[in-house]
């Protein structure tokens, strides 16, 4: 039986990655992770999805919390969630092994999240890094959100902040970075669809999968 593939894409905040994804999963025929994750990792801990939320891709600052936290996650659904989620590596494990869970099941797209990383060692996996220029960044998220540019200028610097400190500290390596990706592109050359296009090329060759293209 072939092993399922995965596609991980890191991206800015604004720049796409999400509807990359999504026109990936509809060409594919495969699912989409990125929100899901976090009740798929809820259902599998017990434990009630806010508390994955609000430790969703930020960085947890305790070292000794963060080895603590690996140590107890395996008792996270047991008596006091509160004692056993010391820091966000408790909850960075379960969502981890639910990743990893998913990707040794079924082919699919990863939004985030760490999952380059998680899945560095899955045999047919393809890792993508998605920027954009900053005015289409702006558009975008005042598009979404109806704020000014100002505030989505404060988004942009505070959200890829964190994503990176987030990635970084669990990953120890860079983010954003080339040589982390198999694969980076901007989409405002592009677009979204004609860059989903384009990573389904890449993946084509590095993957061998079976495309129309």
């Amino acid at each position: 039986m072939e092993q399922p593939f995965a596609i991980n894409i890191g991206r800015q905040i604004g720049s796409g990655g999400k509807s990359v994804g999504e026109a990936l999963a509809r060409r594919l025929g495969v699912k989409l992770y990125d929100k899901e994750l976090i009740n798929l990792a809820a259902q599998e801990s017990g434990l009630c999805p806010e508390i994955f939320e609000q430790a969703d891709e930020k960085q947890s600052h305790n070292r000794l919390a963060t080895l603590l936290g690996y140590l107890r996650a395996p008792f996270a659904g047991d008596g006091d969630t509160t004692a056993n989620v010391l820091s966000g590596a408790a909850l960075f494990k379960i969502q981890s092994d639910v990743i990893r869970e998913v990707a040794a099941r079924e082919p699919a797209i990863f939004v985030g999240r760490c999952a380059d990383y998680i899945l560095r060692d899955h045999p047919r996996s393809l890792n993508i890094f998605l920027t954009a220029d900053d005015p289409d960044r702006v558009a975008r998220i005042c598009g979404r959100t109806g704020c000014t540019e100002a505030e989505a200028r404060q988004t942009m610097a505070h959200g890829d902040a964190r994503r990176a400190d987030y990635y970084n500290y669990y990953s120890m390596r860079t983010w954003g970075a080339a040589a982390t990706y198999d694969l980076c592109a901007n989409t405002s050359v592009l677009g979204i669809e004609a860059t989903a296009e384009l990573i389904l090329r890449f993946a084509a060759r590095k993957l061998d999968l079976k495309t129309d293209l």
